[in-house]
């Protein structure tokens, strides 16, 4: 199979400085270089490389770009998604930081693989899991 690794993944958000704001702040994104489309978005980097993409979800250019659809004819969303999750690395320090910020989540311990889990939501709703290995298993 040809698959290595997910490359990004995009949302159509209510409040794209919001959202800008959450990847930023809560989950250390940084915001950097982006073609020049026919709407207002991100793109959210991770050591470099875009992870999450952005767009305006009121954006009829932003939709028929995407889709190929007029906003109207475009489905409620695209399926069935649950969450997105992300490998993440000291995890005393990352729950104080979402708690400093009152940024709501829920815990997680996977036992078998020695993992502490938090599951954040993003303004949009798009639920955030985040993977801590346990350094002292």
């Amino acid at each position: 199979m040809p698959l290595s690794t997910i490359d990004h993944y995009f949302v159509f958000t209510k409040d794209l400085e919001a959202s800008r704001h959450f990847y930023e702040t809560v989950l250390g994104f940084a915001v950097g270089v982006r073609p020049p489309f026919p709407f207002k978005g991100y793109w959210l980097y991770l050591d470099g490389r875009p992870r999450v993409h952005l767009g305006e979800a009121e954006s009829t250019a932003g939709q028929a770009y995407y889709s190929g659809e007029p906003e109207s004819t475009r489905a409620a969303n695209t399926g069935n998604l649950d969450h997105v999750a992300f490998q993440a690395s000291d995890f005393p320090s990352f729950r104080a930081h979402l708690d400093g910020l009152k940024v709501a989540y829920r815990h997680r311990e996977v036992p078998q693989f020695n993992i502490q889990q938090l599951f954040i939501k993003d303004p949009d709703g798009v639920t955030l899991e985040l993977n801590f290995p346990n350094p002292e298993h």
